[in-house]
Order: C-alpha cells, then structure tokens, then sequence
C-alpha cells in the first residue's frame, strides 16, 4: 500500500474517507493555515458535507461549558454517533492558555475513534467563528461525523455569531453569575434554541431559571415570522411550515460535572433536529448559513484584491490623513473604492 502523501491533496482526501485521523488534522491544519492546499480540498470536501447536525455551545467563561461538551459528547457515543468537537480558543492553540486547560478535561474522550477534537485560535474574532472556524466544521462534516459540536469562548455580544453557523444552538448560564441581563444585551435570548442552566447543584439556581422563563415570556408572541436569530431572510425564500408547533426553547438543569442532565440535554438537541427538518426551518437555516459565508469570502476576497491594487504609500497616506482628521473614514474607503474598482 502506497505511503500517504500529507501534501497531497488527492491523497489526503481518500484517506479522509477512509477515517485516516492523521489525513484529518493534517487537512484541517492546511485549512487553518491557508495554504495552497486549503482551496482545493475545500472545494472537493464541499459536496462531501451537509450531513452533520451542528450544535453550537456558547456561554460566558466559567459557567461549564467545556465539561458539559465533554458529558454531551459521552453521551452521544453511548448512542452510536461520531462526534467532532470545534473548540474556539482566544489565543494561540499552541500557547497553552488558559482555555486550553480545559481541553485537558477531554483527554479521556481523546482514544476513542469517534471522537476527534481540535482546539482553534479565533484570530481576533472574539466569539465568533473567523471563516477558517467555518471551514473546519465542514471538514469534519465531510469526514463523516454525525453530529459537530462547536464551543466557544464566550465573551460577549460577538457571541451571537455561531447562530449562523449552528443548527442548534445552547447558551449555557449558571447560577450566580448574573449573566440574566447580560444575556439580554447580547441579545443571547435571541439565538438560543435550549438553555442548559449549568452547576444546578449551586444556590440560586431557581431565580436563575425563573429569570430566564421570564425574559422567554417577555419575548415577541409572535415568534412565527421569518426570522432566523434576528435576521429577515429574502422575501423569495419558502417560508416554513409553521402549522408545525413552534419552538420554544426549554430551559434545562445540569450538572456536567457529575453528568447529571446530560442526557435530557441531548433528547432536547435532537427534538429540536427533528422540529427543523418537519418545520422546514432546517433548509432555512442552511441558507442563511450559505448566504453568510458567501458574504464573508466575498468580503475578505474583495479586500485582498483591493489591497493589492494600493501602493503602500497611498493606503499610509490615507491613513494619515485619517487619523489627522482631515478626511473620514467612510469618505476615505469610498475614494479607494472609486479610484481602483470599475462598474462593469
């Protein structure tokens, strides 16, 4: 049998399908890095995926979320299914953070074949997913996992980012941190599809729930419009079947460390699967997924194509005259766009 090639990107894509681990971080590493490579095999995995269920855990730091990814994934391999776990790291995922630590709490997950983990740096994007982060989840889609799970850093209102990537989201809170109100300016309420209120064991954890179903009953009764987490979707696009129920996120206790309410956690993930797919929310939501990234790449590659038409004298220039106050910013972007793009 011929030596795998790990700069090839046939070879590396054969050996994906046959559940070569090594193929699959080396493809991830050519993603994240970028390299000649990336394209390529994105662009040949691409057809490959759209069968994983994307779950996205978010959470402000310290509520639990890595030990209650550890559990869900546990508990998913009690089911049979394969689980690829996206662990968004807000530094290096070679410096060994502090957010790093708690991949260390994974390690008993790290020998089992339907278990593979990688840990990723958001590179200035706090919170979100950078377009690197959206590639990988794919890969591992394309490799066959059956369910993807993405964990983030939890730092804010950025956070609401991974709601265009997920299917299913859980914001993850936990008594005594006042994260009640928070939540509301983040506007998490708006893209959680289940609550899991963390370290239940903890006092308060009643005012907790009670919070949280009351900022539910606060929110628009009329939840039925075409909305997918306080977007408006093109009006030429079907809208669901909303004679189906319509979701209400149910509000669960856990206590990851002692795996307790891991399990109902899983059966909510998976009913609300089932409600996209009879819903017609699912086609929607992998939409909006779509019409995100092409906005993303569309973005950077536009930005790229601009710089390099700029010599480094012109952008210092301008940007001189930007922080002298001489020209604004928006009047400044629109001369470079006027001077170096052309109406076709």
């Amino acid at each position: 049998m011929p030596e795998l090639d790990l700069n090839s990107s046939a070879d590396l894509v054969s050996a994906l399908a046959d559940g070569n681990r090594r193929a699959l971080a080396r493809t991830i590493s050519h993603v994240e890095n970028n390299t000649k490579l990336a394209q390529p095999l994105l662009t040949t995995l691409y057809p490959q995926a759209g069968h994983a269920h994307l779950v996205g855990i978010t959470g402000s730091p310290g509520t639990g979320k890595s030990t209650l990814v550890n559990q869900v994934a546990r508990e998913y391999r009690r089911r049979d299914l394969s689980v690829g776990i996206v662990a968004v790291d807000p530094t290096s995922p070679f410096s060994g953070g502090a957010l790093l630590g708690d991949r260390v709490r994974m390690r008993d997950l790290a020998g089992d074949p339907g278990i593979f983990i990688r840990s990723m740096a958001t590179r200035g994007n706090l919170g979100g997913l950078a377009q690197a982060g959206a590639d990988v989840v794919m890969v591992l889609d394309a490799a066959g996992f059956d369910r993807v799970i993405v964990e983030t850093v939890g730092v804010g209102q950025s956070e609401v980012e991974i709601a265009s990537t997920a299917h299913t989201t859980v914001v993850v809170e936990a008594p005594g941190f006042g994260d009640e109100v928070q939540a509301i300016k983040a506007g998490i309420l708006e893209i959680a599809d289940i609550f899991a209120v963390n370290k239940a064991d903890r006092e308060g954890v009643e005012r907790t729930v009670m919070v949280l179903q009351m900022m539910l009953n606060l929110g628009s009764p009329d939840r039925q419009q075409i909305m997918h987490h306080g977007r408006m979707l093109p009006v030429d696009w079907p809208e669901p079947d909303f004679d189906s129920h319509v979701w209400t996120p149910p509000i669960l206790e856990t206590i990851a460390t002692k795996n307790q309410g891991t399990e109902s956690l899983v059966d909510a993930i998976e009913e609300h699967q089932s409600y996209l797919k009879q819903s017609g929310h699912l086609e929607l939501r992998d939409r909006l997924r779509a019409a995100t990234e092409l906005r993303m790449i569309l973005r950077d590659a536009l930005l790229q194509r601009l710089l390099r038409q700029l010599s480094k004298e012109e952008l210092t220039s301008l940007v001189n005259a930007v922080a002298q106050r001489k020209i604004d910013p928006y009047s400044a972007v629109q001369k470079l766009l006027d001077a170096h793009t052309h109406s076709s």
